[in-house]
């Protein structure tokens, strides 16, 4: 489409093409095509009504508590933090292999733990029925790995 101007300097009449585009009634369309479509978009939903079955479930089975035992270097027993020794520990061990699930007996043990005092406390809870026994160590870090 060519549009003439009305400057005709020359007397003569020059024709240039215009190369925009009018967009605002595309603009306005697409308003009014998107407005429609946000009312009527709610409506096409379609409620289904449908009769569920229905379950009555158990609760879920409860975890165990932990026994969390820690011995330090001088071989001192923590059991949830407090000292004891080891036969105040066998009637707690025997108490706990009766449970259903059995908790686990989670050992944390310095390093420098003599060997003889973490066997013979493995020993008295397998004695006394315990057979989830699991050692807690410190994760390594970068910084340990780095030193030379």
């Amino acid at each position: 489409m060519a549009f003439g101007s009305f400057n005709d300097k020359a007397g003569r009449s020059q024709m240039h093409n215009m190369a925009d585009i009018n967009v605002t009634p595309m603009v306005d369309v697409m308003l009014v095509l998107l407005v429609i479509f946000i009312i009527a978009a709610p409506l096409m939903t379609p409620a289904i009504k449908l009769d569920l079955p229905q379950a009555a479930a158990k609760p879920g089975q409860q975890q165990p508590e932990s026994l969390q035992i820690a011995i330090d270097a001088a071989g001192i027993i923590y059991l949830q933090g407090v000292a004891t020794d080891l036969a105040a520990l066998e009637p707690r061990f025997r108490q706990a292999a009766l449970q259903q699930p059995q908790p686990d007996l989670q050992l944390r043990a310095d390093k420098s733990t003599r060997y003889d005092v973490l066997a013979q406390l493995m020993a008295a809870a397998q004695a006394q029925g315990l057979n989830k026994i699991a050692f807690v160590m410190q994760p390594v870090t970068e910084a340990d790995t780095a030193k030379p």
